[in-house]
């Protein structure tokens, strides 16, 4: 295109926080910053003024400062950022203690909940006092809850304590949860007795109290009533109600300073070659990412309402509930985005005037093919920002926003992953926004694309790196003493230099477009095709509802296999497989098109939703999948094997 999608208005875009932050580093360093690629230079370049300027810009509270802001930059890994400074993660989500909302709780069956700052320091304080029976500094508490305001609290108790949090949704079978919770030893498992999903109710008691029962760490369990189930008393640990503890008052909570690369949160790859990779995020990298995320590249302001459609399994609840620290309105929805209508999301936008309007790709593209039309439909006033992230949105996607849901908005598309707990590449409000590129590098992150010798690609598609010690690097993995499995998996390719593992491209406005994950990338013909590239053609067929696709070893060559469920009622026939065929062609290349084009009744997802190349790409070969627990539906995974028309 040579005309941007959206661009800000002069007044808008001096307004952003951005803008405010770039004239404040200027002034404070006498710098001359004239536009988005000088800050960001400046950023990677001065590490030291940058991170210390997002540290006091963005007012982090901690009881003593640091002797530096970086100490051994030229280790990555092994830089420490902010040695000597002694902070607390809750008390940065609570430094207001006013009546103002902090969150709000939508529940799918329309239950609601909305708790004001200085009750959400109460609740805090009031599930804090009976955790410190239990936990010292550095100990796990798991969550395996619904994403409700009883998630955050139990966070925030924890993490006041200077506790461990790690948490997954209540969705997740036995099996999965202690994949991840039986690995880091919780003392404390806080649990819910069900929930609620597409209009049905799912009891979770009995796997509670038998992953309870074989985690022998345990020696609590709090209860959380989301479906009314009577509390289960069994087993040898002590029960409480997370309910009757609210109830009970308690002296306010005093926060456990700790230093800034503590442990705070355990995180979890998908696990689809093994048991899931326990990644450890410290206390300080996480916030400071996180407030320089929201405030500067999201614009979040106090006051405004935040929302993201997440569970407790993905990085993004992380990320949504650190929006406290700037003190906005976090909005939870826990349910189907589709129940009791396909216009769910949207009808609670409107009824919260949420400003941050947070949803997958996926969803977007659902909503496209369901024929939601929401500048109809809604008002959307309030939606100043739309967040999409989960996989790449395609061209039209981006079309799909400003032409059918709000023209004025600021569309960011982002990446990153639960690896660093927030972007690399993201969302800029004061400049333009391009079809298909995510708008800039991250500040702060030396984001480059490099290709297979280490050398910087323009133009042209390679490996994402990000070049330089950044505050939200791990601190690594759960039992990895030697840090083998967390050099392995970020740091062998290029050593000393972070690769992502996504196949990227950097355009011409210094903007980034993603092709996929580069274990999935295909390479026929010894050419290397991003598998984004081929999802955002077959999207655009109104009767196909879902695709994967995977490369076949085939006479000393790759070629592409194209899997597609279809929608109800309609059939795969060779007129459909042809137009598929020619769109790819015509729209990517001669490369991309597929030599086979496969129905299948269903596609293989993590817990988290993310489609499984790698696990279908083992199938078609004959070969095992390690961990079927890792994923949502591995049934699916049947559908795959032994298929005569991959034979010839």
């Amino acid at each position: 295109m040579t005309e941007p999608l959206w661009t800000p208005g002069a007044d808008r875009a001096a307004g952003t926080n951005l803008a405010r932050f770039s004239r404040y580093a200027a002034d404070r360093h006498r710098l001359d910053l004239g536009d988005y690629a000088d800050l960001h230079r400046w950023s990677v370049e001065e590490p030291g003024q940058f991170w210390q300027d997002v540290w006091d810009f963005s007012g982090v509270v901690a009881h003593q400062n640091a002797d530096q802001v970086v100490e051994g930059f030229e280790q990555f890994p092994g830089a420490r950022w902010f040695p000597g400074a002694r902070l607390n993660f809750a008390e940065n989500l609570l430094r207001y203690r006013d009546d103002a909302p902090a969150l709000i709780s939508v529940m799918e069956t329309g239950q609601r909940t909305q708790i004001s700052y200085a009750e959400l320091f109460d609740a805090t304080s009031s599930i804090a006092a009976w955790l410190e029976g239990f936990i010292q500094p550095g100990d796990r508490v798991a969550g395996w809850l619904p994403n409700a305001a009883e998630a955050v609290i139990g966070m925030l108790a924890t993490t006041a304590l200077g506790g461990v949090w790690s948490s997954c949704s209540p969705d997740f079978g036995s099996e999965g949860a202690l994949d991840r919770f039986g690995q880091i030893q919780p003392r404390v498992l806080i649990a819910c007795d069900g929930y609620h999903y597409g209009g049905k109710t799912f009891p979770t008691v009995d796997k509670v109290i038998d992953v309870a029962r074989q985690i022998e760490s345990i020696e609590a369990v709090l209860w959380v009533s989301a479906i009314n189930e009577p509390m289960n008393t069994a087993g040898a640990w002590q029960n409480a109600s997370f309910a009757a503890l609210l109830e009970a008052p308690a002296a306010p909570v005093q926060f456990v300073q700790r230093k800034f690369d503590d442990p705070l949160y355990v995180m979890y790859s998908s696990g689809t070659t093994g048991k899931p990779k326990c990644i450890v995020h410290g206390i300080g990298g996480t916030l400071i990412q996180h407030l320089k995320e929201h405030r500067l590249h999201v614009d979040l302001a106090r006051g405004e309402r935040l929302f993201f459609f997440t569970t407790c399994g993905w990085m993004m609840w992380n990320w949504l509930v650190s929006g406290l620290a700037t003190g906005a309105t976090v909005v939870l929805y826990d349910g189907s985005p589709f129940h009791p209508q396909p216009t769910a999301l949207l009808d609670l936008a409107d009824e919260e005037l949420v400003n941050v309007f947070g949803v997958s790709a996926k969803y977007l593209s659902a909503l496209q093919k369901a024929g939601v039309v929401p500048r109809r439909s809604h008002d959307l006033g309030s939606v100043r920002c739309v967040l999409s992230t989960g996989s790449p949105l395609t061209q039209e996607g981006f079309r799909y926003v400003y032409e059918d849901v709000k023209a004025d908005v600021h569309l960011a598309s982002i990446s990153g992953g639960t690896d660093i707990l927030g972007c690399f590449v993201l969302g800029n409000p004061a400049v333009p926004v391009w079809e298909n590129e995510i708008q800039c590098a991250a500040l702060g992150m030396a984001v480059d694309v490099w290709d297979e010798h280490g050398q910087p690609l323009r133009g042209a598609k390679g490996e994402l790196v990000c070049t330089q010690p950044m505050p939200s690097c791990p601190i690594g993995f759960w039992d990895d003493p030697n840090d083998e499995k967390f050099l392995d998996a970020y740091f062998r390719r290029f050593p000393g230099i972070w690769t992502h593992g996504d196949f990227a491209e950097i355009t011409d406005h210094g903007g980034f477009i993603i092709h996929g994950r580069s274990d999935a990338v295909l390479n026929p013909g010894g050419v290397r095709i991003g598998t984004a590239e081929i999802y955002a053609q077959v999207e655009q067929f109104e009767h196909i509802a879902d695709a994967i696709c995977v490369g076949q070893d085939w006479e000393g060559d790759t070629r592409v296999i194209l899997f597609i469920v279809m929608q109800s009622g309609r059939t795969l026939d060779d007129e459909l497989a042809q137009s598929i065929r020619q769109r790819i062609r015509e729209k990517a290349s001669p490369r991309h098109m597929p030599a086979k084009i496969i129905a299948v009744p269903d596609i293989p997802r993590t817990l988290s939703g993310k489609i499984v190349e790698l696990a279908v790409r083992e199938v078609i070969h004959g070969r095992p999948v390690k961990n079927t627990s890792a994923l949502a539906n591995p049934e699916a995974l049947t559908y795959f094997k032994d298929l005569a028309e991959l034979s010839g």
